[in-house]
């Protein structure tokens, strides 16, 4: 869809409702229907879905490919990349994470190059895939997954899985249970103060409770507001016609910074998490 240029503000609000609408499929009265699923839960975002699934494959290809073909004495710029990328996960795992495990690593590598990847995508001119996509019959087209709050909170919920998953298996279920009612005020185990326990265990475990879910729904939505809010300046950006350059070249500087950041701040945060999974309070 082409830039307005300017012309009214219904076409600019279309222009912008174009843009931030997800290429959906859904099921409807037993059929596979396009882009009709307002209000539909199962309905399934395909763009976000595809751009999400093509870099997570390009990063292990590209990988594999440095890993294979790695050289000692005169290794090229991608090696070098990789390698610097590399280090600097490796670096702060071990500054970060107070136990031994063997996953740790290579999950915090795959989040920060996968998130980098995804969030890169967001500097592509925001006409230019759409537009293509538009010759084949495609309306709609979102190339940055991590602007699809499904895409963000559906990887925060694999970060809370193991975030449960390392807790029992370090302090088993009892342990869990325990971190979730015992804490952060220890109930009192004698005397009268025993008529106040149940009414402290509860208040620990809602207080711990909330604490605990929290950390999903805040690891997905920072990451999907700060990438939503810069995908809407590139689209206000791309509506102010042929001398959009400069300030589209600007924002792209800035905003590259941005997208490392925050890739990197969900690396980081996953890290954090985990290492307070298995830490003895």
């Amino acid at each position: 869809m082409a830039s307005d240029g300017g012309h009214g503000s219904e076409a600019s609000g279309g222009y912008i409702q174009h843009h931030l609408k997800n290429l959906q499929v859904c099921k409807v009265d037993g059929e596979w229907v396009w882009n009709d699923c307002a209000g539909n839960f199962w309905a399934m975002n395909v763009d976000s879905m595809f751009f999400s699934v093509f870099l997570g494959l390009l990063f292990l290809w590209m990988f594999r490919k440095v890993a294979k073909n790695a050289s000692v004495g005169k290794p090229g710029k991608l090696q070098a990349s990789v390698e610097i990328v590399v280090g600097i996960v490796d670096t702060s795992v071990r500054e970060t994470f107070h136990g031994k495990s063997k996953l740790i690593a290579p999950l915090a590598l795959t989040i920060f190059v996968w998130v980098f990847m995804m969030n890169l995508m967001d500097l592509i001119p925001v006409d230019l895939l759409p537009g293509v996509a538009s010759l084949v019959g495609i309306p709609y087209l979102k190339v940055v997954p991590t602007t699809d709050v499904n895409i963000t909170f559906g990887m925060s919920l694999s970060v809370f899985v193991l975030i449960l998953f390392f807790t029992i298996r370090s302090k088993g279920v009892g342990g869990f249970i325990r971190e979730l009612t015992m804490h952060p005020i220890a109930p009192p185990t004698k005397g009268f103060g025993l008529i106040a326990a149940p009414i402290i265990i509860a208040f620990n475990f809602i207080l711990e409770t909330v604490s605990l879910l929290a950390k999903p729904l805040s690891l997905s939505l920072r990451l999907f507001g700060n990438m939503f809010a810069g995908e809407l300046i590139f689209i206000l950006i791309a509506m102010i016609g042929w001398y959009q350059l400069p300030l589209h070249f600007m924002w792209a500087v800035f905003h590259l910074l941005i997208v490392t950041l925050q890739a990197y701040i969900f690396m980081m945060l996953t890290v954090v998490y985990l290492s307070l999974a298995i830490e003895e309070h």
